[in-house]
């Protein structure tokens, strides 16, 4: 059973050429806007290897030599993948880490000497403790020390790396504001190790490993710039499409110390490690037609074309031969003949995305529609991650759809548990208790004594604990509750709303337990007993909590089952992908839009409100302080005007879907 198969989706084909260049002069050409040397992979594994690759040959020269290779290491997820490949090596290959010298490159601050989460045992348990590394030879930052000692402590931390004539390799990975090590925006070139205050944007990356961002303590002792910077050989890895925008100020932005990771152009050993999504905004990826000859596919030229429009300000139908050979496109010139057909083609193609029937329109001519006319009415399934991104991320269509009568259900795949705030459950006990004294008499012996023991958990929670079984139990019926109203809103009957509560998500934490066929078996019994016509999945892949992939991961695993039984059902299905509140889809990679009236998305807007406790009280709204409606609208609102300075129809908002393909 395949239960990764959304890291096989790819929406845009990148010419190989673009990123395994065969010559020289070829990669001279293609990374002209490049100031760091930046390596693309086609997969995470691949990459991961290449670094590996890099690591064991200095470690058996080191060996050969006799001498130490040190070895300074970040603890972000990029890096699980290096580390797993190195343990691997281990493990198959008897690499030795004898000679190695770790020096880790930042602890959190201020922790306690026993605290659960330091960055140090972060690194043991991923890496440390699975290789022959000799435990004298890790040195750490301590998180424990007296602040009035952690200025020399710093001193003395710079002064054993020297001892042992600095970093071979140091080995990182990059926040999201361009963070290196925990160098925050604002950190100088000249930076050494420190005690620095954690940027906002960093802690709410860092309720991975503490569970929530108000349990991340509020410092971090880290190397500084200078210290990361006189390593012989400097890795930075970044995966994912999330990662896209921040490695293209990096690497092609001016060097400043807003995003810190851009000092790296100074360093003339110096190397950026990404898959393809995480490069997918550099210039040679993004706008291949700037630097190279390109492949014109359709999706290639409708990009184009949309950059064209955007730089030149002008709607589709109004570009002329001019905009094109003074843009670097006269290669679409020569190959549709003029600005006219060009315009015209892709004109008709964006027009054709857009309607107000996502589920078909019946006894219509549907040769240019996004979906096909029959069978009506549909069977649909909306599968929602948590139990609220239907709503967030199509409930305009959902409306569409069951307005339009079609057979519309809704899978919510997880509790959504975690999400939910222990004040939330203090609220609902109180309506409990309140209600048995009211109606109750009191009598009721078991909610009493519940209540009683509930009570005492949360009274006595400390930072870091997991919550009780009760507790999440509650939660997850606070959160089905609120999407039972917001289907009975949307005139769904409850008959068709369907709580799967996949087991992966139960671990009480942010970090979730591997997804398996266990989870994949709970979407196939729903699928098989549906028989749906219409499927649609959430496509975030690059979900900053990966809990959206997962769900995708376990919809597409259970759909590849079926088609290897032979399901007929399946030959009547297509899978539409959404995105929901984190971005929106590449204007080149949408194939269905379905259009908003105000009334309707103010409906919309409703229907997200009913989940009252992902407002403001909500613990994974991440740094962005706009709520769930209001990044919803105005994604909408920005599909709606893109279309709108394109040339094309005018409308209130849009909700963009891609079809997926196996």
């Amino acid at each position: 059973m395949d239960l990764n198969i959304s890291s096989k989706i790819v929406l845009n084909k990148v010419s190989e050429n673009l990123y395994k260049p065969e010559m020289a002069v070829e990669r001279s050409e293609i990374t002209r806007f490049e100031k760091i040397p930046t390596e693309i992979f086609p997969t995470v594994d691949e990459g991961a290897k290449n670094v590996a690759n890099y690591i064991e040959s200095t470690i058996k020269r080191k060996q050969r030599d006799g001498k130490y290779c040190v070895i300074g290491l970040g603890t972000g997820l990029s890096l699980t993948p290096v580390f797993n490949e190195l343990i691997r090596r281990h493990d198959e290959e008897k690499l030795s880490f004898y000679n190695v010298i770790i020096f880790n490159a930042y602890e959190y601050y201020p922790l306690k000497p026993d605290a659960k989460n330091s960055s140090f045992k972060q690194l043991k348990e991923r890496f440390f403790d699975h290789v022959d590394l000799d435990p004298h030879n890790i040195y750490t930052l301590d998180g424990s020390i007296k602040q009035e000692n952690v200025q020399e402590y710093c001193r003395l931390y710079e002064e054993r790396i020297n001892s042992f004539g600095g970093l071979d390799i140091i080995l990182i990975g990059i926040g999201r504001m361009g963070n290196i090590a925990a160098n925050e925006p604002g950190s100088v070139i000249t930076s050494t190790s420190r005690l620095i205050l954690i940027d906002p944007t960093v802690r709410d990356e860092m309720t991975w490993s503490f569970g929530s961002g108000e349990h991340v303590p509020p410092c971090s002792l880290t190397m500084g710039i200078a210290t990361i910077l006189k390593s012989k050989r400097i890795f930075l890895c970044a995966w994912g499409e999330d990662k896209a925008e921040i490695i293209k100020q990096a690497v092609e932005g001016k060097m400043n110390d807003a995003v810190p990771a851009s000092f790296l152009q100074t360093h003339n050993a110096a190397h950026v490690i990404t898959d393809i999504p995480a490069a997918s905004k550099l210039t040679r990826i993004v706008h291949p037609w700037l630097v190279s000859s390109c492949e014109w596919t359709d999706k290639m030229v409708r990009r184009a074309l949309v950059w064209l429009c955007q730089v030149s300000g002008k709607p589709i139908l109004k570009l002329t031969n001019k905009d094109y050979n003074e843009n670097g496109l006269s290669e679409l010139l020569a190959l549709y003949g003029s600005a006219y057909n060009a315009n015209i083609k892709i004109f008709n193609d964006l027009q054709h995305t857009i309607t107000g029937w996502p589920g078909g329109k019946p006894n219509a001519d549907d040769t240019d529609r996004p979906e096909r006319a029959l069978p009506y009415p549909k069977r649909v399934i909306v599968f929602s991650p948590h139990p609220d991104d239907d709503v967030i991320s199509m409930g305009g269509t959902v409306r569409r759809l069951v307005q339009q009568h079609h057979e519309v259900h809704v899978a919510y795949e997880t509790s959504g548990n975690i999400a939910v705030n222990d004040e939330e459950v203090r609220r609902f006990m109180h309506f409990i208790n309140g209600f048995n004294q009211l109606f109750g008499q009191g009598g009721d012996k078991i909610i009493v004594e519940k209540y009683k023991e509930i009570k005492e958990f949360l009274n006595n929670k400390k930072e870091n604990d997991i919550d009780s079984r009760d507790v999440l139990t509650i939660k997850g019926l606070i959160r089905r509750g609120e999407a039972r109203t917001a289907s009975a809103y949307n005139d769904i009957p409850l008959s068709r709303v369907h709580f799967l509560d996949l087991p992966f998500y139960e671990s009480g934490q942010i970090e979730k337990f591997p997804m398996t066929e266990k989870d994949v078996e709970i979407v196939r019994e729903l699928l098989v007993s549906v028989k749906p016509h219409q499927i649609y999945v959430a496509g975030d892949l690059a979900d900053p909590h990966g809990t959206h992939r997962k769900c995708t991961d376990a919809v597409l695993a259970a759909l590849d089952l079926e088609k290897q039984a032979g399901a007929e059902w399946l030959k009547d299905c297509r899978v539409w992908m959404y995105r929901g509140a984190w971005a929106e889809w590449e204007i080149e990679n949408i194939e269905m839009c379905v259009p908003m009236s105000p009334e309707e998305l103010r409906a919309k807007r409703n229907s997200i409100l009913k989940h009252q406790s992902q407002m403001e009280s909500a613990p994974f709204l991440g740094n962005d302080e706009r709520l769930f409606w209001q990044r919803a609208e105005d994604r909408n609102r920005a599909t709606a005007k893109l279309y709108d300075d394109l040339g094309l129809a005018c409308y209130e908002a849009m909700e963009a879907f891609v079809e997926y393909k196996p």
